[in-house]
């Protein structure tokens, strides 16, 4: 059974792992305000355990905007849990109702036991770098791009490295989506560094989530046909393919790079999304399986939950499917 919730649509998330247990960390919006698209405006965090990522037990809401005047009094969206110090940091996006939600940055909460978040008294821990990125241009873009942080001890043990959703700051409008990156010592003071994944294909490249498997190093990301490039659009075109909405990677043989993007089709893509903002994990048994959130799907419209865990295969040039059953609905 996929996570579903009666009153309230789910849809971005993040993990962490204690003790034998899942900690499931999700965007939540209730049902009641009608609208699916209007849920990233009336978002809170939400809290679930499970002993094996497909039994899940709702422990309720454990984090959302701040109650008066402040950077994140609008949105606490997307983000990644870390423990550290003997403590869980968790790191989110926020925006500003008195900057109309257009202008992300990133936060900084902490918790003793995973449900109960205090926010750091010197947020946001990172705001947009100019130099790196691109400043909110409404006739470039809908909004400022800094969100979704991925943080994760630094591959090369220096410290501490965090991937976020960004843009370039040149080039095609419709294709400056990067990856971006900061590096701190102690998950509070962080610099931003230049965008890791070379920009031209979409958009926006969201959700980010590093890992490594056998050597090889993946930068998964989501984005949608909509967000294709022109340049892209007309490349797909000419090989026969379609523009998809989903979940992709980048690849590269060093957390350094160059990355490169995967293979077409997208590792769990197709014309609606129905498998978007995935995240990659490893279960109870050992196995590396995916999970994404369920959004369009032919005759149900907008589902808003949480799909069971999938296999991933690795092929042996590095490349990642998903291994869906036989005439199953991944």
């Amino acid at each position: 059974m996929a996570f579903a919730l009666a009153d309230r649509w789910v849809w971005d998330f993040w993990l962490a792992r204690e003790q034998g247990r899942y900690h499931l960390f999700f965007l939540e919006a209730p049902k009641s305000i009608g609208d699916p698209d209007a849920r990233h405006w009336n978002v809170s965090i939400g809290h679930a355990v499970s002993p094996d990522l497909a039994d899940w037990t709702s422990l309720g809401t454990c984090f959302r905007p701040a109650p008066g005047p402040a950077w994140d009094d609008g949105t606490t969206w997307t983000g990644s849990v870390i423990r550290h110090g003997g403590k869980w940091w968790m790191f989110y996006t926020g925006t500003s109702k008195g900057e109309s939600l257009r202008k992300q940055r990133i936060g900084l909460a902490t918790s003793d036991d995973l449900h109960d978040w205090r926010r750091f008294e010197k947020n946001p821990i990172l705001d947009l770098d100019p130099r790196h990125y691109e400043e909110y241009d409404p006739t470039a873009w809908h909004d400022r791009s800094l969100r979704d942080p991925w943080v994760a001890p630094d591959p090369e043990g220096k410290g501490f490295r965090m991937w976020f959703t960004a843009r370039a700051r040149g080039g095609a409008a419709d294709g400056r989506g990067t990856i971006g990156t900061a590096r701190s010592a102690d998950l509070v003071t962080w610099v931003a560094e230049p965008p890791l994944t070379p920009p031209g294909d979409f958009g926006e490249c969201e959700v980010p989530q590093y890992f490594a498997v056998d050597g090889r190093h993946y930068l998964l990301f989501s984005t949608s046909a909509q967000r294709t490039s022109a340049v892209r659009r007309a490349a797909l075109e000419k090989s026969n393919e379609p523009a998809e909405t989903g979940t992709h990677y980048f690849m590269a043989e060093s957390p350094h790079g160059p990355w490169r993007l995967g293979p077409a089709p997208f590792l769990a893509g197709d014309a609606l999304g129905s498998l978007y903002a995935g995240r990659v994990a490893v279960d109870a048994k050992g196995r590396l399986v995916f999970l994404g959130f369920i959004g369009e799907r032919p005759g149900r419209g907008f589902v808003g939950a949480i799909s069971d865990p999938i296999p991933v295969a690795v092929g042996a040039d590095g490349r990642l499917r998903l291994q869906v059953k036989a005439g199953a609905s991944p």
